[in-house]
């Protein structure tokens, strides 16, 4: 079978895709859809000997009866199934090194993720420099925001008359 150090690295994969997507995981067991999604980014799925329907068939027969994940040892046992339909041609022994090399030191990829972009349209639209007319009040020089105070007219709550130059002088005029 595999060298030792192969089994480190295969049981820190089997770890790594048991916690992938679920915050109570321990790493001690892997679910269905962890079990596939390792299948898939490690190539153990090409299509046409080991299909997905393979892969959930395997997951079926080595789990416990009544259980909804699989311990290592019963992932083991799971890639052992899969090795001599995978790597047709070899021997069982091959197979299952093959497998496992497959397997070994690999972690769940996020395939699909978005990704911000600043390329483009995104730059020019953004760039508070160009911005002109009542936008061009909400930004200060360095281009950050204002807030509130940049979005709307505060409004004087000082008592006097709008647009009175005057304002604050009564004390001046009464003194006198």
């Amino acid at each position: 079978m595999a060298g030792s150090t192969d089994m480190a690295s295969l049981e820190d994969s089997f770890r790594k895709f048991a916690i992938y997507g679920d915050t109570k995981a321990t790493g001690q067991e892997m679910n269905g859809k962890n079990w596939a999604k390792l299948c898939k980014d490690c190539k153990v799925m090409d299509g046409k000997g080991v299909t997905s329907t393979d892969v959930d068939i395997v997951f079926s027969k080595v789990k416990g009866k009544t259980a909804r994940v699989m311990t290592y040892e019963e992932f083991k046992k799971a890639l052992e199934e899969l090795a001599p339909k995978r790597f047709k041609g070899k021997s069982k022994e091959e197979a299952y090194e093959s497998i496992c090399q497959l397997v070994a030191g690999k972690e769940p990829t996020n395939v699909g993720v978005t990704k911000a972009t600043t390329g483009g349209a995104v730059d020019r639209l953004t760039d508070t420099t160009k911005y002109t007319g009542s936008h061009k009040e909400r930004f200060d020089e360095s281009g950050k925001g204002k807030g509130k105070s940049g979005r709307e007219n505060i409004v004087d709550t000082s008592g006097y008359v709008g647009a009175y130059k005057n304002a604050g002088t009564y004390d001046a005029k009464v003194k006198k």
